[in-house]
């Protein structure tokens, strides 16, 4: 497939390729490959779902580097010192960060209580209420979207810093991404608006009343940023000169800790990113609506690619593989 014949493709797509905004590609640090739809340019911002979870692991592995966090191994509420844990919650107190970049933490809901959480004042307390349980720590793994909530708010009392700060000063303004703003307090017709809004937005991130943004979701960046953050993973946390995270951490964060189900495609699951093969070094962050930031070492590509909310496109691997790859490879 050529460039036009791809651009085609995607425009003229009714299926799981109709919601792209965005495709970039780097190779060896130079963007090779860029393309747009649905009046979407190279440098508008996209809300890039779960992709921000990935980021939100970045993140942590800056404030470990920086001795913000000793180790992944300290306990959740060692960030918490003044949160009053419920009566007869003792599970709590064992929760680490490991179990939480791994989602293995327990939570005390069979469900995710997206209203409870996303209406209350302070959605980082919100999610602590939901951490424990009477099971204990299992080591099961639990896809919790609020639960990833609570590590904004350890960076932000480990570091001193709003976690909007601390995101711009040391990884987005070092590697030339826009600066981004809070959204703002919200209610919720404008949640639901951030989520389906197929228009380009700013470079935001959402946030809960108390100026914090949302850890599982809500970051807004364009394809183009995402496969630079991509290159800058394999280029060993170095983004043009400057170190951004530590080889050290970058090792641990894409290290397959868990083997998924068929829910999850078979996939590895690392700190927050996902291990879509056991035989290959590729590591992908991503989100619903097809985003995902694509890391391929072996190649030295990494691939960005935006979409608007459409439900049931998980990821995008096997169409970057088939599709961009290969197109990059000729340039």
């Amino acid at each position: 497939m050529t460039n036009n014949e791809l651009h085609k493709y995607v425009e003229e797509s009714t299926g799981n390729e109709s919601n792209i905004c965005q495709i970039c590609a780097v190779r060896n640090g130079e963007m090779v490959y860029s393309d747009n739809w649905h009046g979407f340019q190279i440098d508008s911002a996209v809300n890039v779902m779960s992709v921000t979870k990935g980021v939100m692991a970045l993140l942590a592995g800056i404030a470990v580097d920086k001795g913000f966090i000793k180790s992944t191994d300290q306990k959740v509420l060692d960030f918490f010192p003044e949160y009053t844990v419920k009566r007869g919650e003792k599970t709590i107190y064992n929760v680490t960060l490991e179990h939480l970049l791994t989602m293995t933490a327990p939570y005390k809901y069979r469900s995710e209580p997206w209203t409870k959480v996303c209406t209350s004042d302070d959605w980082t307390k919100a999610a602590l209420d939901l951490l424990g349980g009477r099971s204990g720590i299992t080591g099961e793994f639990k896809y919790a979207t609020l639960g990833i909530q609570i590590l904004a708010g350890v960076i932000e009392n480990a570091s001193g810093m709003k976690c909007i700060d601390f995101a711009n000063r040391y990884l987005f303004a070092p590697m030339g991404i826009p600066e981004h703003k809070i959204h703002g307090a919200s209610d919720k017709d404008d949640q639901f608006d951030f989520l389906m809004n197929k228009t380009p937005r700013g470079n935001e991130w959402y946030s809960d009343p108390q100026n914090t943004v949302t850890a599982g979701w809500g970051l807004t960046l364009s394809a183009y940023d995402m496969a630079k953050i991509g290159w800058m993973l394999i280029n060993g946390g170095v983004y043009h000169d400057k170190r951004i995270v530590s080889n050290e951490w970058i090792g641990q964060m894409t290290s397959p800790k868990l083997q998924l189900g068929e829910m999850f495609g078979n996939m590895g699951y690392c700190y927050l990113w996902y291990r879509p093969y056991k035989d290959k070094p590729i590591f992908a962050a991503i989100g619903d609506g097809g985003n995902i930031i694509y890391v391929n070492p072996e190649k030295s590509i990494s691939v960005g690619v935006t979409g608007t909310f459409k439900p049931r496109i998980f990821d995008r691997v096997d169409f970057i593989e088939k599709n961009v790859i290969p197109i990059v490879e000729r340039l």
